[in-house]
């Protein structure tokens, strides 16, 4: 006789895009019986549970679409092994409230010091806030770039690199730019400026920029507009993939 009912609740609990209601509602029918729990405590019960898994998949597409190499929380980032980075400072850009005003974020540091680290926990934090993020290192986005001038779609690609609230770009400075490149990342970066959060890690201090975009107006003119309402992370310090790898030998 509970058949036809059945099938009617979940045909429309399909169609209205309530799977965690259609997955939970026997169980947390029989569950409430149990305990002696009214309707309304029922139904409370089954849309806080479609509500939090509709956060978690929420989440899980920002994560997917922000195109992280992998994800990393600053949960799992060693403060202790950088002193000299300012925990409590990182822990506040983590709010994101620095994304809202659009302020961006350089992160400077020789390399192994948990940079790209802090930069994905940060990403992973505003993705969790339902802020929409794109990750990418800057070779790949000046070869992008390049490639998308060369095949006359430069604009689209501007217009798709404008679109996430925040944009990380991750190892300026490991590898020199040409001078097309560096002209289009200045491009970018100044479409940028004032409406949506840049943030970028480099293993140079700012005054070996030049080293890496090859002109120092270039380096100026950027720097004037990347660092006007900026944070400062400074990650000096001994390599974290070093200092592991000599206490696992020692260890051994």
């Amino acid at each position: 006789m509970t058949e036809v009912p059945d099938l009617l609740l979940a045909h429309h609990l399909k169609k209205l895009k309530l799977p965690t209601v259609l997955r939970e509602y026997e169980k947390q029918a029989r569950q409430c019986a149990v305990e002696g729990k009214d309707h309304i405590q029922f139904l409370h019960r089954l849309i806080e549970l479609e509500l939090i898994d509709r956060e978690r998949r929420m989440v899980e597409r920002r994560v997917k679409a922000a195109k992280f190499p992998a994800p990393k929380s600053l949960d799992s980032f060693d403060f202790q092994a950088i002193p000299a980075l300012n925990k409590a400072r990182v822990l506040d850009l983590a709010r994101c409230g620095w994304i809202e005003r659009r302020e961006n974020v350089i992160a400077l540091g020789p390399s192994g010091t948990g940079k790209t680290h802090v930069a994905l926990g940060l990403g992973l934090a505003a993705c969790q806030k339902g802020i929409p993020v794109r990750f990418t290192t800057a070779a790949a986005l000046v070869h992008e770039l390049i490639e998308a001038s060369d095949e006359k779609r430069l604009l689209r690609l501007q217009k798709q690199m404008l679109a996430p609230k925040l944009l990380i770009i991750d190892e300026l400075g490991f590898v020199p730019l040409s001078k097309t490149g560096a002209e289009l990342l200045f491009e970018l970066i100044s479409q940028r400026y004032e409406r949506a959060s840049t943030l970028i890690t480099s293993n140079l201090p700012f005054e070996e920029w030049t080293e890496t975009l090859g002109s120092e107006r270039l380096t100026g003119a950027l720097l004037d507009r990347l660092t006007h309402h900026v944070s400062i992370l400074e990650m000096n310090g001994e390599s974290y993939r070093l200092a592991q790898s000599r206490k696992a030998t020692q260890n051994t």
